[in-house]
């Protein structure tokens, strides 16, 4: 398997940086220029809090509380899949990646699991008292910061959002 694309021919591509950093905020900016450009795009948001989409009182919730594994609540603007899976030692992205509809996208957006094996953009801001090296490592393809670094990766203004989707367009489409 092509640890850079899965499934192949379908990139997907980390956001790495420290907590407080903008990862989200430059995400949502990205997005729409993405799909501006006709690209589609799926997402991966890693969080390391408890986290429930549904709503004690609910049917869904209910049911879902009731025993069953896996719960698909749909309506005709979007629908959810959630599974349960406290017994999982670890979150497999590349697992989560393959229950996307891969004939619907053209890439598939990463924020969090920055230990993965696949190509990032490394964020860093300047005054978060830590140094942009500990971000690097060998699947880093660019870093997007608010300052000037010394690096030989392609360095992106992470203030300018079509900047960043230049170099995604670049990277991986032409």
């Amino acid at each position: 398997m092509n640890q850079s694309t899965f499934p192949p021919n379908l990139p997907l591509l980390g956001m790495t940086a420290y907590s407080g950093t903008g990862k989200t905020t430059l995400l949502k900016q990205v997005i729409p220029l993405l799909c501006q450009q006709k690209i589609r795009v799926g997402l991966i948001k890693h969080t390391h809090h408890n986290m429930d989409v549904d709503k004690p009182g609910k049917d869904s919730y209910e049911l879902r509380k009731a025993g069953a594994a896996q719960t698909l609540v749909a309506s005709q603007e979007r629908w959810v899949l959630m599974a349960e899976t406290p017994e999982l030692p670890e979150l497999d992205l590349h697992y989560l990646a393959s229950r996307f509809d891969t004939d619907s996208l053209d890439l598939i957006l990463v924020e969090g699991f920055k230990d993965e094996a696949i190509p990032k953009i490394a964020l860093y801001r300047h005054g978060l008292n830590h140094s942009f090296e500990e971000l690097i490592d060998p699947h880093v393809i660019a870093i997007a910061s608010d300052i000037p670094l010394a690096t030989s990766l392609p360095q992106l203004d992470m203030n300018c959002p079509e900047e960043v989707v230049g170099f995604i367009t670049a990277y991986f489409f032409r």
